[in-house]
């Protein structure tokens, strides 16, 4: 194999719509979607690059993208990989089970995924998902999606060399306290979390004000046809038709689940 083979090659999979050019040569659109202008990005780095767009490619947030309101880019880490082989991990340093992802070869995929951006994290936050990183929250997603765009780094294995993760000044997340086998499910949580908040999105801004979370509450119980059911009838306010009567039920009932259910969170709010 020639030194050009072990040479990384600036490959990633897109999924969205590019910006149109006029062009007299006919191109395929699945390769050059086009993107609306001013859409946010996503830049995924994984060793799963196929896993995208996954659950992302359905329903709302997939008519999203396939209107260009958002664009997704999977970026494989093993063609950063080294040798003929394209390694990317090694043994953790100290001695322990499993790899570490090498800290040259995940600073290569950042670099190419820095490619175009903005330095200014705040315009472009670079993440790395992580269950000891800062719980991810409604606010976190609302941050996000204020964002130009985001580049996610997927672990593997034992993790990432810390010292990238120093030398990037990468912001951990974390989904919860549990682990999983990789970064790519917390990935396509984060990104369904956030994406769905761009406007156009979900096509309705209230349905995002009045869900879990969105005052500190968790939301009110849901209703809908047929009036009775097995023997239970919709609450009789819900068929009022009086909206402030509702939303004082509705809110009363946000309240009493919220301190039922998560207490931490609704004693943030006496605070």
């Amino acid at each position: 194999m020639s030194d050009a083979d072990d040479k990384p090659k600036s490959q990633s999979r897109s999924h969205g719509r590019l910006q149109l050019r006029a062009s007299l040569q006919p191109r395929d659109l699945m390769e050059e979607p086009r993107l609306v202008k001013g859409a946010f990005i996503a830049k995924v780095i994984t060793l799963f690059p196929e896993a995208f767009p996954g659950t992302l490619g359905l329903s709302l947030t997939g008519k999203a993208l396939d209107f260009g309101l958002w664009r997704l880019e999977a970026i494989d880490l093993r063609q950063f990989g080294e040798g003929k082989h394209r390694n990317v991990d090694d043994t953790p340093a100290g001695g322990g089970a499993g790899m570490v992802l090498r800290a040259d070869v995940v600073d290569a995929a950042l670099r190419h995924a820095r490619e175009g951006t903005p330095v200014d994290r705040a315009r472009w936050p670079v993440v790395y998902l992580s269950p000891r990183g800062a719980p991810f929250t409604q606010a976190t997603a609302h941050r996000l999606a204020a964002a130009e765009g985001i580049t996610l780094l997927c672990g593997r294995f034992e993790g990432v060399d810390q010292r990238v993760l120093d030398h990037h000044q990468i912001e951990e997340i974390s989904l919860g306290d549990f682990v999983l086998t990789g970064g790519e499910i917390a990935a396509q949580a984060l990104l369904d979390a956030t994406v769905r908040l761009i406007p156009g999105v979900l096509g309705n801004a209230a349905s995002t004000e009045e869900e879990s979370f969105s005052d500190g509450l968790l939301e009110h119980p849901q209703y809908t046809r047929p009036t009775t059911w097995e023997g239970q009838e919709i609450p009789a306010v819900l068929q009022s038709g009086n909206h402030a009567e509702i939303d004082r039920w509705r809110r009363a009932e946000a309240e009493a689940l919220t301190r039922a259910r998560r207490p931490d969170l609704w004693e943030k709010r006496g605070r």
